[in-house]
């Protein structure tokens, strides 16, 4: 597997790179940025934290905004932010280029329906792609935890929850608990993945977690004044299920923040943190 580098900047004593690569997995050119610590950089394989990010976003939202590159430095911990959908000519886009389907809009998902199944396949690039190259590439071992914001919360969460025995830990900020309940995820899902609404339920955190086996540790921070807590977000229905199940789950209600990158630049290292007590 191969990839260009494109951009490379020092901070915090580690390297902060910016790749594009070929995906097979989506049929086009890929984006992806990562961060390797200073122990990464003198030889050490180091524990990996992916990160997923909501619609509209690319990877450099998180990695220019998040402020997670110090605490990451302090613990040795590599971060990876993936861009979030398929991009370039010809990769299908919402008729009415509207944000929530479509370009930036993956919902880490494997579509099914036309004209997305052939490159919408993000949910597979996450999961076996993207690991794969990155650990071909860097030196970077098999400890690895998954995080996001919004769309990416909900990627995370869903991802962590089907692949328990690959992520050692996962956290959300803000994450879109329960699509199949919300006009965001109604919209992706019935686009992506057709009006059965059975199939549905395998990218749904909250439908995940009633039937699931068991499920690693997970921590969510969400906002009270985020504008889209009621009607998109819905995190009392992921917490009701963990609460029953009596899951490792921790949420956490913050007063006053919303729903932008201030509000993970408040927590990013806190979030950190979290998962270097599994990962390190």
């Amino acid at each position: 597997m191969k990839a260009q580098i494109t951009s490379s900047n020092k901070v915090y004593g580690g390297q902060n790179e910016q790749y594009s690569h070929f995906s097979e997995t989506l049929n086009c050119e890929m984006r992806f940025a990562v961060f390797l610590p200073p122990q990464a950089t003198n030889g050490e394989r180091v524990p990996v934290l992916y990160w997923l990010s909501g619609l509209t976003c690319t990877d450099e939202n998180f990695t220019q905004k998040a402020g997670a590159q110090r605490m990451a430095s302090a613990l040795g911990i590599a971060l990876v932010a993936p861009d979030t959908s398929p991009r370039g000519a010809g990769i299908p886009d919402d008729p009415e280029e509207a944000y929530d389907l479509g370009l930036g809009a993956g919902f880490y998902v494997n579509a099914t329906e036309e004209p997305w199944r052939r490159n919408y396949q993000m949910y597979d690039y996450v999961v076996k792609e993207l690991p794969e190259l990155i650990e071909s590439l860097f030196p970077i071992n098999d400890r690895r935890s998954i995080s996001g914001h919004s769309m990416g919360g909900h990627g995370a969460l869903t991802i962590a929850l089907k692949n328990p025995q690959q992520y050692l830990s996962v956290s959300a900020f803000s994450p879109i608990c329960n699509p199949i309940a919300c006009a965001w995820g109604q919209k992706a899902f019935s686009n992506y993945l057709g009006e059965n609404r059975s199939s549905w339920e395998q990218y749904d955190a909250t439908e995940l977690m009633k039937s699931c086996e068991g499920c690693v540790p997970i921590l969510v921070d969400q906002g009270d004044a985020d504008e889209f807590l009621i009607d998109q977000l819905k995190p009392e229905s992921l917490e009701a299920v963990a609460i029953e199940r009596n899951f490792p789950f921790e949420y956490r209600l913050q007063q006053g923040y919303d729903h932008s990158y201030f509000f993970i630049s408040s927590f990013i290292e806190e979030h950190l943190r979290f998962h270097a007590e599994f990962l390190t």
